[in-house]
């Protein structure tokens, strides 16, 4: 069970084990679904509409996307970025659900509230992902210049762009798109966590003979309908935080077609649901593997802390 449960059987893994968990679970997410994020920030930051009929789109589609990137970058290119990814997820996993355990125990041992309830799942899970994100987000514009920029590239490595981001644009660079970011994961984040669980109730509701059953099969099935249901009601505040993030780096993205400088919130509005099909394909993807790894990992600490308690 994601977040704390009082029942008695309940897993009893330490705050280093969750952070464990969480890390893992972040680290093959992320190995898994980069090039469905590539796909993703591409769509996000053309300008001109993702259509056939459109003759000066790079991009209108997933396969004809994928077939171009690998033609003109190589295979590599679906993983551009992925070191600042890496570290990215690694570190916002471990915050997000160390966070979320203890916000969640926290409220049951301090509050009349059940904290496995929907509205506690969501404002625990919104909280614990604004924790993470202000912990991660200078990896995450560096993780997303890195993905959007064409050839000849940029930033060549981690530290080359380290270096050139600060001289040129300053430390403030590195928390660009905040804003829209803090605003965009808090209903995310808290829908992801409050549809896992609420998803996971209704089955063993439903199916109560079944519970048990592919309970690993189970947990993936949970997380791909929350991702879905949260990444369709909050995407168009994601395209917002991407398209500022590459504020400044309009120059390495010429290959790709119109270069638009966004000015702000307002501007950044066109085309809401843009990449819509990859963000859900890979928030599908993402959040099932995250809750089947994080779950995964967790009963597999449980079942170490049982046999070492029973020696």
């Amino acid at each position: 069970m994601v977040g704390y449960d009082p029942k008695p059987d309940s897993r009893n893994n330490t705050k280093f084990q969750v952070a464990v968990a969480g890390s893992v679970s972040g680290l093959v997410t992320r190995a898994l679904i980069s090039p469905f994020d590539v796909i993703k920030i591409r769509f996000q930051l053309q300008h001109e509409r993702l259509s056939r009929s459109d003759p000066n789109a790079k991009y209108h589609g997933i396969l004809q996307a994928s077939r171009q990137i690998l033609q003109e970058e190589g295979l590599t290119a679906f993983w551009k970025g992925h070191i600042p990814a890496q570290i990215l997820s690694i570190g916002y996993g471990a915050v997000q659900f160390l966070s979320f355990e203890m916000l969640t125990e926290l409220v049951h041992r301090g509050s009349v509230y059940d904290a496995r309830e929907f509205s506690v799942h969501f404002v625990c899970g919104g909280l614990a992902a604004c924790m993470a994100t202000l912990t991660v987000q200078p990896v995450d514009v560096l993780r997303t210049r890195f993905a959007a920029q064409g050839e000849p590239k940029v930033y060549n490595t981690l530290r080359h762009a380290l270096g050139t981001m600060y001289r040129s644009e300053g430390p403030q660079v590195f928390y660009k798109g905040l804003a829209p970011t803090l605003i965009a994961i808090f209903p995310y984040a808290g829908l992801q966590f409050s549809c896992y669980s609420s998803l996971k109730h209704l089955y063993k509701w439903a199916m109560p003979a079944e519970g048990k059953k592919n309970e690993n099969l189970q947990n993936l099935l949970y997380g791909t309908g929350a991702g879905v249901i949260s990444k369709t009601l909050t995407y168009p505040l994601d395209l917002f935080k991407k398209r500022l993030q590459v504020g400044g780096f309009e120059h390495a993205r010429a290959a790709f077609g119109q270069v638009h400088r966004y000015k702000g919130l307002m501007d950044c509005a066109l085309g809401f649901f843009k990449g819509l099909s990859p963000s859900l394909l890979k928030a599908a993807l993402s959040t099932g593997f995250m809750f089947f790894w994080y779950e995964f990992f967790c009963n597999v600490f449980h079942c170490m802390n049982r046999t070492a308690s029973q020696r």
